[in-house]
This record gives structure tokens, C-alpha cells and sequence, in this order.
């Protein structure tokens, strides 16, 4: 189909054969995946949108598409308002709006295994105020009226080494089985994919820039396994490493071998398990523990292996970015090059550590005005090049197979404004006082969101998205569940930061139509001492290492304390970074990192 306005007609044409008064289309798969294969891009193959967060709703006579604040200018520009509302969120939800927009006495469809329960029964309750109702689909029709979808992956595990997981899996299985005993469950369900790869320390290729298999899990209480995925998949030392207490069945017995556990007590997490598995156990007569998965946490908490390897991987992914930092200074400056020349060149670099998996997601490389869309997605329409007077942002990372790597930097092309400057300045001074943050434990992200806006706010400016996100081990660069963000109903944010967990420090600020700025390192969380403390207290280190642009520094609007942060962060650099870099980039890595 040529146009998204004939896509759009089709799926109309099908949700009417099929008696449908409308459809949502959710931006996931079957296991509630951020970043998802290109067979389940149903989204962005209707509309155009190529966000990594969104939901849509079709019908007959409106459609509207769900964005939040990451999206505002990006949905903008790839979805036509011709055929499309835009709809933010958290101000408004697709259950708010049916209840407004849905046909009276209308049915709308959904496929119940691309959305939580918890969503289904939201939506449910706001359609009955409108006497309308929520109608499951066997099949989903955007497959009916897509020609060419992609089938899914078909490539294969890889084992992930004990040494860098740092615990067998059979030592987590054995976790797994006593967390049922606790809990009077015989069996849990694994549906997330990076609960999987992570349990039984396998990774895969099946998601864009995202280490995971397509795959269902049962772990029973005996501490043997089902893992469902397709048997192809799964080579000699896959299987070797699998060992005999763990069963591969195909992908597709999955919601058969669900139907067979009538009298069991599963325990099935509401957040991560899509509607159709609540629905499949209690048709079987199963007894349900709802609950979170008992691999999240462990998975959050890094341990010795997984932090060694993750240091490991930002010194190596630092050189890189500081490889590219001095390109942009001394080629890119010069003129001659755009947004995907600078997001090829640093790919290049990562790639020439030899170390390099894949990207951990596409590179968002945004100059000028393009650096004010949040998660701005170049393309050969929307490529701007990088010019003098500009300023130009990069958010970018890496995979590897000891870690995963996450980092923002905004470089100033020539000379900056002054109110660059400031702008810079605020949102330094917020990443600085969120690196230096001493809290107690049980502390929530929620509590330290403000120390990064705060200098934002004094002005009356701010940025909408979150503070700071969770990282995987070489998983998925956004992991809950913890993360630090402004209270807006999103779950992580009310999570007790931990000692071993990874986030991201990204505050920023972004000015439409001019440029945008944001200063993004990942930190781990550790234990601090601190003299006469009545209560334990935790911190933060930074883990990722790269020069910070000094040149877009007000000096004079830094107290003491943050200019010696900013000075002892740069000798780090230098000192661990300086030697790997070649001789003509350490000089002038030497003049980026010298004291202010």
C-alpha cells in the first residue's frame, strides 16, 4: 500500500467486515517489549510513527494517536494530522478517550495478547460508561492487511558465560524454585524477554538492538524448566548449556501448554504478561499469584561480575565516544557533514573496538533544531547538517557482551550564544547534583527528580521525560525497575533505589525550533560511609566516562563544589581514558578535560 491513508482505509474496510467499531494498536509485542522485532512494527506500518512509545486507536469516523512528552514534535512531524489527532499522555489515556469517542452500544477490538490485564479491564470499565464493550480478537487485523510483514527472527542463542553473568543459571532457577516455595506457587511465568535471557543466561538477536530471544518460560518449583521457543533456534552448545532440567518446546505451545495447568497455583506478573495468558490459566481452572517477576530484581541488582564487566565495557565504549568527540571537533567543525555521517562515524568507532555487538538503540544525532525532538530518529527527510553556530546532541550506545552502554553529549559547533551557555549550565548543575547525591537507603527516584530540575526550574523552564532510566547487562538499555522520574502514575519511580543498580543521569532542556541540550552518564548505585551517619546511606558513581563539552560552561554560575565535581570528572577521564586513545587524540583530549 502506497500511503498511510490506504492503510488506514484498509484496516477500517476489516474492522468492518470483521464487526469492529474500532481498534487499538499498541507499540509492543506479545511480551510488553519496549523495543520490539520488525514483525510486530504495527504501529509505525499504520501510521508512520517511529517513537518507541505510543498507542493508537482507529475508528470509523476518528483515529487519535498517544504519545507522551518524548514525542510531542516527533509525532508531528512522521504521523499526518489529515488522518490522525495527537493525543498526550498522561493528560489524557486511550480508556479516557473511548469513553468520550467510542460508538455508543459500539464493540471495540484488541488483541489480548498485546495488552496487560490491568489495561483491559481500565479500558473495559470506560467503555461500559459509554455502553460500549471491549471485544478480545483471535487474530490481530493489522496482520489481515499487511502485505509484506516481516516474519519473525529465526536466528539463534547465544550462552551467555557464567563468568559474566556471574551466576549459573541453574543458581537462579534454584532462586526462582524457593521464591515459589515461599510463595505456595507451583510454577511461574516468564514472559518478559530480558526475564528470560537473563534466567537462563542465553541472549539472542530477535529484537532490534536488543539482546533477546522470542521466548516463553515456565520454572517450576522443582527447579526444572520449560523454555518455549522454536527448537531451531537452539543449537548443540545452546542446548549443552540449557542441560536436562530445562524442556524446549516450540514457541507456539506455549499458550497450549497453559491450558494444562488446571489446579495449579502459577504465579504471573500483571505488569509484564499480556491479558491472554491471565485468560488461558483461568480457563484451565488454574489458581493465579499475581505478582512481579522474581527475576526483576535480582536482574536490577548487579553483581560483582556484571559491574566488572559493565566498567569494562564504558572504558572501552569511552574511548570510542572520545574518539568521536575529537572527529566532530576537527572534522565535523569544519563543515561537510550532516546527522548521519556523525551517527555512522561513531557507530564506526565502536565498531573498530572489536568488542562491538550491536548498538543499544538507534543513535539519535540531532542538530540544531532536530536536537529539541527528544528521541529525534534521523533520516535521509529529516537530515540536517552540522553547522557553525549550532549545537549538536548525540545519545548513543553500545552492546557488548560484558555490558551496555548509554551517553548523551552535547558539542558546541563554534561559538555558542550566552544563552546556550546558561541553558548548559542549569542542566550541568542538575547532573551534578544527582551524581553527588548521599541518600538513605529506601530512597525512591521520585525523591531525587528535583535535584536535577532544580536549576531548570528557578527560570521557569523544565523538559519532559524522565530523569534517569535503568540499564540491563548487555539486555535492554531501559530496565525496570527502578528509574528516577516526576511522579506521573508510570511504575518504577516509587521503586527503592538499591546499592548494584544502574541508571542513567540525563537531565536536559530543549528549545523547538533551536536546539536541544541534555548531559547523559550512567551511574551505579553504591554504599557510602559517611562519618556520625545514624542511617545507611547510599550514592552514586559514575560509570560513564567521556569529556563534557567545557566550552559550553558558564565557569561563573558553578558554586565551588560543582566546579570541583566537574574538574575531578574530567581528570578521571584523562586518567583512564588518555591512555587508549591515539596520540593525536590525547592531546586534545588533554585541552577538553583541563581544569576551568
Amino acid at each position: 500500500m502506497s500511503s498511510y491513508a490506504d492503510r488506514l482505509a484498509a484496516l477500517r474496510d476489516e474492522l468492518a467486515r470483521r464487526r469492529l467499531d474500532g481498534f487499538v494498536v499498541p507499540l509492543t509485542d506479545e511480551h510488553m517489549s519496549e523495543y520490539v522485532g520488525a514483525y510486530a512494527q504495527r504501529l509505525a506500518w499504520l501510521t508512520g510513527f517511529e517513537g518507541s512509545a505510543g498507542t493508537a486507536v482507529v475508528l470509523p469516523e476518528a483515529a487519535a494517536i498517544f504519545t507522551d512528552g518524548r514525542y510531542t514534535l516527533q509525532v508531528r512531524e512522521q504521523v499526518s494530522a489529515d488522518q490522525w489527532s495527537y493525543q498526550s499522555v498522561p493528560e489524557t489515556s486511550v480508556s479516557s478517550w473511548l469513553k468520550d469517542h467510542a460508538p455508543k452500544g459500539g464493540r471495540i477490538g484488541y488483541d489480548p495478547w498485546l495488552h496487560t490485564k490491568g489495561w483491559v479491564d481500565a479500558a473495559t470499565k470506560a467503555l461500559a460508561a459509554r455502553g460500549a464493550e471491549l471485544a478480545a480478537v483471535e487474530t490481530n487485523p493489522i496482520d489481515a492487511v499487511w502485505p509484506d510483514q516481516p516474519l519473525p527472527s529465526d536466528a539463534r542463542l547465544v550462552v551467555q558465560p557464567d563468568d559474566l553473568a556471574g551466576q549459573s543459571a541453574a543458581a537462579k532457577r534454584a532462586d526462582v524454585a524457593e521464591w515459589l516455595d515461599a510463595q505456595g506457587a507451583d510454577a511461574v511465568v516468564l514472559s518478559a524477554l530480558d526475564s528470560i535471557a537473563w534466567a537462563f543466561n542465553v541472549r539472542g538477536a530477535d529484537v532490534s538492538r536488543t539482546p533477546v530471544a522470542l521466548a516463553y518460560a515456565l520454572i517450576n518449583a522443582d527447579a526444572t524448566a520449560d523454555l518455549f521457543v522454536d527448537p531451531e533456534k537452539v543449537d548443540e552448545t545452546v542446548a549443552a548449556h540449557l542441560g536436562n532440567s530445562v524442556r524446549v518446546q516450540p514457541r507456539g505451545a506455549f499458550a497450549g501448554a497453559l491450558d494444562s495447568l488446571t489446579g495449579k497455583t502459577i504465579s504471573v506478573d500483571p505488569d509484564r504478561a499480556v491479558s491472554a495468558i491471565f485468560n488461558r490459566l483461568q480457563a484451565a481452572g488454574a489458581t493465579l499469584n499475581e505478582g512481579r517477576d522474581p527475576t526483576i530484581l535480582p536482574k536490577a541488582i548487579k553483581n560483582r561480575a556484571e559491574i566488572a564487566g559493565t566498567t569494562a565495557a564504558h572504558i572501552r565504549d569511552g574511548v570510542a565516544v572520545t574518539r568521536f568527540l575529537h572527529w566532530v571537533d576537527t572534522v565535523a567543525a569544519e563543515g561537510g557533514q550532516d546527522e548521519l555521517t556523525a551517527a555512522a562515524a561513531l557507530e564506526g568507532f565502536r565498531a573498530e573496538t572489536g568488542a562491538l555487538k550491536d548498538l543499544s538503540f538507534d543513535t539519535i544525532s540531532g542538530a540544531g533544531p532536530n536536537g529539541a525532538v527528544v528521541h529525534y530518529r534521523v533520516s535521509e527527510k529529516t537530515v540536517l547538517p552540522i553547522e557553525r553556530g549550532s549545537l549538536y546532541l548525540v545519545d548513543s550506545g553500545g552492546q557488548y557482551a560484558d555490558g551496555t552502554t548509554d551517553i548523551t553529549r552535547t558539542i558546541a559547533i563554534g561559538e555558542p550564544t550566552a544563552e546556550m551557555k546558561d541553558r548548559f549550565t542549569r542542566v550541568l548543575r542538575g547532573h551534578i547534583a544527582l551524581a553527588r547525591a548521599i541518600f538513605p537507603q529506601g530512597t525512591r527516584g521520585t525523591q531525587l527528580d528535583t535535584l536535577a530540575r532544580q536549576y531548570l526550574w528557578e527560570v521557569g523552564l523544565d523538559y519532559a521525560h524522565g530523569t534517569g532510566h535503568g540499564v540491563g547487562s548487555y539486555l535492554s538499555v531501559h530496565e525496570g525497575p527502578q528509574r528516577i522520574a516526576t511522579p506521573n502514575g508510570q511504575p518504577g519511580g516509587d521503586e527503592p533505589l538499591r546499592a548494584g543498580m544502574i541508571l542513567s543521569n540525563e537531565p536536559g532542556y530543549y528549545k523547538t525550533g533551536a536546539y536541544g541540550i541534555r548531559i547523559e552518564n550512567l551511574v551505579l548505585v553504591q554504599d557510602r560511609d559517611v562519618e556520625g551517619a545514624e542511617k545507611k546511606l547510599l550514592g552514586f558513581h559514575t560509570i560513564t566516562l567521556a569529556p563534557i563539552d567545557r566550552r559550553l560552561v558558564d565557569v561563573a554560575m558553578l558554586s565551588p563544589a560543582e566546579r570541583e565535581w566537574f574538574d575531578a570528572y574530567h581528570a578521571r577521564v584523562l586518567r583512564e581514558i588518555g591512555p587508549l586513545v591515539p596520540a593525536e587524540v590525547r592531546g586534545w583530549l588533554e585541552q577538553a578535560t583541563a581544569p576551568l
